[in-house]
């Protein structure tokens, strides 16, 4: 599962863009107790989920032209220019050019070959978030796209990652890992196909899927539901791996709950 101790290619950043951020701010404090924070004046309406004043995530307006609510997960890039180099080279698309974050650290936006949008940090000043894994933080990334090992393979060329398969209900799962370290203690993520599980119906669309960990499934469902949320798939205990739920926010945003099995 994730940690902080970030490493190339680790999810180290995951934020969310709302058109309407106070309403977002509202509806994810009441999900998972989040505070919001702002970063000033000088952020542009961009701020910090927070708990025990450790950054989750982070919320900022939408910022491209027809651009959908989403949660973008960032993965860490020693030079995000190079990345996006090599994202051009593996056939995906520049949506932002490599810029300085005020010394924060540096920033990229693209889209893979398939259509999945994401984004590379590198660190600066900001090393990333500031938990992950612990509950009502960020435990798991997961990618739906129509082709995994086409995909796998343009994120490998960028990022070293490593993948193991594992036989799930319904499909075959690969597990994604970073280059370092242990292969399985190094899993971060993983890749279905598009269309199956959760992914399916009529808006599947290929991109990156944040998972949240919660104590309560079930709960959590509630209050996404009271909250004006919608639940795109039911709380469902998955073997081996824990009990999950898919959902969206107000605005569409869609991310998920599991709680790992105790066991895993």
């Amino acid at each position: 599962m994730l940690g902080t101790d970030f490493r190339t290619g680790s999810p180290n950043w995951l934020d969310l863009g709302s058109p309407d951020t106070e309403a977002a701010a509202a509806f994810y404090g009441r999900v998972f107790g989040w505070k919001f924070t702002s970063a000033g004046p000088e952020g542009g309406g961009y701020g910090f989920f927070q708990t025990d004043g450790k950054t989750v995530a982070a919320l900022g307006p939408l910022t491209e032209e027809g651009a959908r609510s989403a949660w973008m997960v960032h993965f860490q890039s020693p030079d995000v220019r190079a990345t996006a180099q090599g994202v051009r080279d593996g056939g995906g698309t520049v949506r932002m050019e490599p810029m300085d974050v005020m010394g924060e650290g540096w920033l990229a936006q693209f889209t893979d070959p398939q259509g999945a949008e994401f984004a590379c940090w590198q660190p600066g000043r900001n090393g990333g978030l500031g938990v992950a894994s612990a509950e009502n933080s960020l435990v798991w990334v997961e990618l739906h796209v129509p082709d995994p090992p086409a995909d796998i393979a343009f994120y490998a060329s960028l990022f070293g990652w490593r993948h193991s398969e594992m036989q799930v209900p319904g499909m075959l799962y690969r597990v994604l890992s970073i280059a370092d370290g242990d292969q399985e203690q190094g899993s971060f993520g993983g890749v279905a196909p598009q269309g199956e599980g959760a992914g399916a119906g009529s808006d599947a669309t290929p991109r990156w899927v944040p998972y949240f960990h919660v104590s309560d499934v079930d709960a959590t469902v509630r209050r996404i539901e009271d909250g004006g949320g919608e639940v795109r798939m039911p709380a469902a205990d998955v073997p081996a791996v824990g009990r999950i739920a898919w959902a969206a926010d107000p605005a569409g945003a869609v991310f998920a709950l599991l709680k790992p099995d105790p066991r895993m």
